[in-house]
C-alpha cells in the first residue's frame, strides 16, 4: 500500500469512511463505513447528574490544541480496561499531520501539570469527527466531551459524529442511525459553515 496523504484522509472522511487499525501493531490501515453510523446529536447532548457534580467543582484544567500529540498517544496506549487499540503509528502520523494542517484539534484535562484525559477529532465544516477519548484518573475524559461538545455547539457544528456507540456515549445521548441517515447529514454538516475557534479559550 503507498503511504496514505492527509488530504486522502479528509477525502475519505467527506464521503463517510474512515480509518482504522485492527490493533496496535498491525501496520496495516483499514477503511470503514459502517451500516450502523453514531452520532451524538449537539441539541439533545445530555450531562448526567453525577457528570454535572463533578463539572461543579472543576476538578480539572481545560485546555485546547494545547497538548495533541500526547493526546492521541494517551487514546492509543494500552490500559487494563482497554488491552488494545485500534490507532496504530501510521493513524497517529496522520493525524498529527492534519492537526498541523488546523483540521484535527484536541480537548484535554489537567491536574497540574500532569495530562490526565483527552479526546481529539477532525472538524470539517460544520461537522466534527470525535475519533477517540482517554482518561487517566476518573471522569477526566468526560469533562473534556463536555467542554467539546460546548465549543461545537457555540461553532455552529450540525454533526457530531462518534462512528460506533458504546455505553458511555448512549449515557450522554449518543444514538445509532443507518447509513444512508448517515451519509445525508454529513452532505448537510459539509455545507454548513463552522468555526471551532468561535469559543473562546479560558
Amino acid at each position: 500500500m503507498s503511504e496514505l496523504t492527509p488530504e486522502l484522509v479528509v477525502r475519505a472522511y467527506t464521503i463517510g469512511v474512515f480509518p482504522m487499525a485492527k490493533a496496535r501493531h498491525d501496520p496495516d490501515v483499514y477503511w470503514v463505513d459502517p451500516e450502523e453510523r453514531g452520532i451524538l446529536p449537539l441539541d439533545t447532548f445530555h450531562v448526567p447528574r453525577s457528570l454535572a457534580k463533578v463539572l461543579r467543582r472543576q476538578p480539572f484544567r481545560v485546555t485546547v490544541n494545547r497538548a495533541f500529540e500526547q493526546t492521541i498517544a494517551g487514546c492509543a496506549e494500552a490500559t487494563e480496561d482497554r488491552p488494545e487499540t485500534w490507532i496504530n503509528p501510521e493513524i497517529e502520523r496522520l493525524f498529527v499531520q492534519l492537526h498541523r494542517l488546523g483540521l484535527a484539534h484536541s480537548v484535554e484535562t489537567w491536574q497540574g501539570e500532569r495530562l490526565v484525559g483527552g479526546i481529539y477529532g477532525l472538524a470539517l465544516a460544520g461537522a466534527f469527527f470525535g475519533e477517540s477519548m482517554f482518561s487517566r484518573v476518573p471522569e477526566a475524559s468526560k469533562v473534556a466531551l463536555v467542554h467539546l461538545v460546548k465549543r461545537l455547539t457555540f461553532g455552529g457544528f450540525t454533526l457530531f459524529d462518534t462512528q460506533f456507540t458504546n455505553p458511555h456515549l448512549l449515557r450522554f445521548g449518543a444514538v445509532d442511525i443507518p447509513r444512508l441517515d448517515y451519509h445525508q447529514r454529513l452532505r448537510q454538516a459539509l455545507e454548513t459553515p463552522a468555526d471551532f475557534h468561535a469559543l473562546p479559550e479560558d
